[in-house]
């Protein structure tokens, strides 16, 4: 975590370099959408540049599925693992450290630090499980505001994030219209349809049909581990578009050998990537936080919440760009473009950009001229 004092900005162009983070515990009841109550909470979290003197400068990160508190820099020089989103943020990149403070939390309910699953309920001493309250969208939103609250700060600059993230952005300018400047929600959706909950339940099934899930009630260093990697490679093949894939692996072979005997073991180049996927997840992620997580983005519904999205949008009062990708089939360009439309229909400042960009629903995440100008831009009509 870097510091929070009003510091000159370096000029140097270039990466934000070593980072740790922190920890902010809530020792207040919280209270679920659902009714449910917890006593305290924790969020981890890394900050990145400085908070100036007005406390105006603050850019909110909000993380996809999967990702976590970790979007820039790195931890040691043992593990030079960059944050998923390291090409975005820094010195001198589109959402630029030397003029902004960049804060980013894993989200409530996630296994990275934040409490979830994973967690000693205090009430107990001994771990929720599955006795953790479902957490929605807008939980996740509600508990970053007690974090920002927390840092001191009277208003966001901006909120930005992709996929999940964007559908923390577009309820964070729904639930605090007057504590966000700008919103900038990627490759989102407002209504999750019936494709992605489908793939979400077969990886939720994959998970919690593993001998080892047991009920949810899985030891620490235990749990359906081969289900959680099922239900990556699955969701990863959503992430990413058919052209891409064919872009990276084609139909490449390990052994190019004609002779080679027929077997179900690794053969080609893709079905190694996947595994590869799937073994590196069941490492970082929680079996549990995913079946929640999922659960989250297939009940997030703006329309059904509020009965439109032009009521939903109804007291926005940030300025707006939604950002869509010609190959994301997961939530495709159409659903982001509606959400805009429907701002513009309720009177808001919104605007609407799509990137032509072969690698699908993951194509905010990668390098991207198009969208790198786009950010500096959003972020420089002051």
């Amino acid at each position: 975590m870097n510091d929070t004092e009003d510091t000159a900005p370096s000029n140097e162009l270039g990466e934000i370099g070593l980072v740790s983070y922190a920890d902010f515990v809530s020792r207040e009841p919280f209270t679920f959408e659902n009714g449910r109550i917890i006593p305290e909470f924790s969020l981890r979290y890394e900050t990145y540049g400085h908070l100036n003197e007005a406390r105006s400068n603050v850019i909110l990160i909000n993380h996809a599925l999967t990702a976590d508190h970790h979007c820039a820099g790195i931890h040691s020089l043992q593990d030079r693992k960059p944050g998923w989103w390291n090409n975005m943020i820094g010195p001198g990149k589109p959402i630029d450290t030397n003029r902004f403070f960049v804060v980013c939390s894993n989200c409530l309910g996630g296994c990275q630090g934040s409490t979830g699953p994973t967690s000693i309920n205090p009430e107990t001493g001994k771990l929720y499980q599955l006795e953790f309250p479902f957490v929605s969208i807008r939980d996740m939103v509600r508990a970053q505001k007690r974090l920002v609250d927390h840092l001191g700060v009277s208003k966001l600059y901006a909120v930005v994030g992709g996929s999940m993230g964007g559908m923390q952005v577009l309820q964070w300018g729904i639930e605090f219209p007057d504590f966000v400047g700008r919103l900038l929600p990627m490759a989102t959706t407002s209504q999750q349809g019936s494709q992605a909950i489908a793939f979400n339940e077969v990886g939720r099934q994959a998970i919690m049909q593993d001998p080892e899930w047991l009920q949810g009630n899985y030891a620490e260093d235990g749990g359906p581990k081969v289900g959680l990697a099922i239900a990556r490679m699955m969701a990863h093949i959503t992430y990413l578009s058919d052209k891409g894939m064919d872009m990276k692996f084609g139909r490449r072979r390990r052994n190019e050998d004609i002779n080679t005997v027929f077997s179900f073991d690794v053969d080609f180049e893709v079905e190694s990537y996947l595994r590869y996927q799937g073994q590196s997840f069941i490492n970082r992620f929680d079996a549990n936080t995913y079946l929640y997580f999922t659960r989250a983005l297939d009940y997030f519904d703006l329309k059904g919440q509020y009965g439109s999205l032009e009521k939903a949008f109804e007291d926005l009062k940030s300025k707006v760009l939604v950002v869509g990708f010609t190959s994301d089939w997961l939530f495709p360009p159409e659903g982001n473009r509606e959400i805009v439309l429907a701002m513009l229909r309720a009177g808001k400042d919104a605007s609407y950009a799509e990137i032509a960009m072969d690698f699908g629903h993951d194509s905010f995440l990668v390098e991207s001229p198009d969208l790198y100008k786009l950010v500096r831009a959003f972020f420089s009509d002051d």
